[in-house]
């Protein structure tokens, strides 16, 4: 029997799984250090489940960083791939190279409901794009196209590199703070997990307190134990994610509704829930009311970015399909 593989790669850590009858299977994480090339890791990933390489066929990928070409070098790791050696290695019949964030915004579509938690309330319109958005190690942004007759397509960017919009006088000082460091402040720049550590220490630099926490789980931790300053840290945070959540709604028409995602969030996932966070997204002054009734889901899904690779494979390889975002 031919197998469908699917991975989720990202600087660190490469996903594996197997693809069968629409949900994924035999999932293993692997470092990425520890393998010369993604060509071993995928063979290691096979003989591990006692299987061979011959076995198989359809392989599809989620790469952090810029998909395009015959050559493709990994984000934040070693790997190269390219695209016509890698096929023959492994004796594929099909492979699709994606980024790891249109893999991800993908995986919204098979998720359950247990694998979500409504943060504001609201109906989907089903025709229009869905905003996914997801502190990490960066900030991800994608958007999610509804193509009808079950068909998805993604429209990838780069929204985490959009500016850091300013809503107050104190985010006005702290954004100073943050030019004088960095001289063009993004998003990405606050909303990442890197992003939480240089806003606790640009709030202690403007408050004239000396910084004791070195951490994103340090700060998120103190946080929730009380400590005022990290109070503060993960209240900007969320209210600026909110803010730039709102502006992707605005400028995409995104009330297909608003997924957040990525590793950050969910460490403080009830702080959250009632954070600012649902005011900053809809405080949009005289369109405020374009925001009302858009739902937002903070995703808990173990492995979006397994799934969503595994949708775009399977739209590639259904009859009479195109899958739009190579």
């Amino acid at each position: 029997m031919k197998l469908a593989l699917v991975g989720d790669i990202g600087g660190t850590n490469a996903r594996f799984a197997l693809w069968n009858n629409e949900r994924i299977e035999s999932v293993r994480t692997l470092a990425a250090a520890e393998f010369a090339t993604p060509e071993r890791a995928i063979e290691d990933y096979l003989s591990a489940l006692g299987l061979a390489l011959d076995s198989l066929s359809s392989l599809c990928l989620g790469c952090a960083g810029p998909v395009s070409g015959e050559n493709f070098r990994f984000t934040n790791n070693h790997w190269t791939l390219n695209r016509t050696a890698f096929r023959d290695t492994l004796q594929l019949d099909n492979l699709l190279l994606i980024n790891d964030f249109t893999a991800m915004a993908l995986g919204m579509t098979s998720l359950r409901e247990n694998e979500r938690i409504q943060i504001c309330p609201g109906t989907a319109e089903p025709d229009r794009p869905a905003l996914v958005i997801g502190p990490g190690t960066g900030l991800g942004v994608s958007t999610l196209l509804p193509q009808g007759n079950d068909r998805w397509g993604v429209l990838p960017g780069e929204g985490g590199h959009v500016d850091l919009p300013i809503g107050s006088l104190r985010e006005a000082a702290l954004w100073q703070q943050l030019f004088v460091e960095l001289g063009h402040v993004r998003a990405e720049d606050i909303l990442s997990g890197s992003g939480l550590v240089r806003l606790y220490r640009s709030i202690c630099s403007l408050d004239n307190q000396v910084p004791t926490l070195n951490s994103p789980a340090e700060i998120s931790s103190a946080a929730l134990a009380g400590n005022p300053v990290a109070e503060e840290v993960l209240s900007l945070f969320c209210i600026w994610l909110g803010r730039v959540a709102g502006n992707g709604v605005l400028t995409l028409g995104a009330r297909g509704g608003v997924y957040i995602v990525g590793g950050v969030i969910p460490r403080f996932s009830a702080f959250f829930q009632s954070s600012g966070f649902a005011k900053s997204l809809r405080s949009k002054g005289c369109m405020s009311h374009y925001l009302e009734g858009v739902p937002v889901w903070l995703v808990t899904a173990e492995y979006p970015g397994l799934e969503g690779a595994g949708v775009a494979l399977q739209q590639m390889l259904e009859p009479g399909r195109d899958f739009s975002c190579r």
